[in-house]
């Protein structure tokens, strides 16, 4: 898509990034219990990854947040250990290549921050996401790592960075 950059989120996006990410969890049918859906952290993305080791970026296209994904520590997890979060594209985004980019970017980062490994959660339903990370080389997992608190995500993957 032309005029498309990925960039990190400022806290003009805060609002922006928080509808995307709901508008998406509601057209995909995910729980609202148990997911991020009910993070208090997506009415402050750009506050919440201020801290070392954390980045949000958001993808921006003709001036309007069409999604986003971010990299953290994994919480209650092995240090060397980031997770993949937060990875929503309104229908406007997908299929164009923007959700490899977007991984692309936060492995990147995650590798100059020293992290060793990345892990997500996704829902068992969500087969385009699935198919995307596996072809980025992300392998399933028999059971969650860290304490995410997102009960409701039953598929776990993993990467090597």
């Amino acid at each position: 898509m032309n005029n498309t950059i990925i960039r990190p989120i400022t806290p003009a996006d805060n609002q922006a990034i928080a509808k995307v990410i709901r508008t998406v969890l509601i057209e995909l049918g995910v729980p609202k219990v148990g997911t991020a859906y009910e993070d208090v952290s997506l009415d402050q993305m750009y506050e919440t990854y201020l801290p070392d080791q954390m980045e949000y970026y958001v993808v921006e296209h003709d001036g309007a947040i069409i999604g986003g994904a971010g990299i953290a520590p994994l919480d209650g997890g092995d240090k060397t250990v980031c997770e993949l979060q937060k990875m929503y594209f309104l229908d406007q985004a997908r299929g164009k290549g923007i959700g490899t980019s977007m991984i692309n970017t936060c492995m990147a980062y995650a590798k100059v921050q020293g992290f060793k490994r990345c892990y997500l959660e996704t829902m068992p339903y969500m087969n385009a996401a699935q198919k995307l990370y596996k072809k980025i080389g992300f392998t399933p997992l028999e059971a969650p790592l860290g304490d995410t608190g997102h009960y409701s995500c039953t598929v776990w993957m993993i990467k090597e960075l």
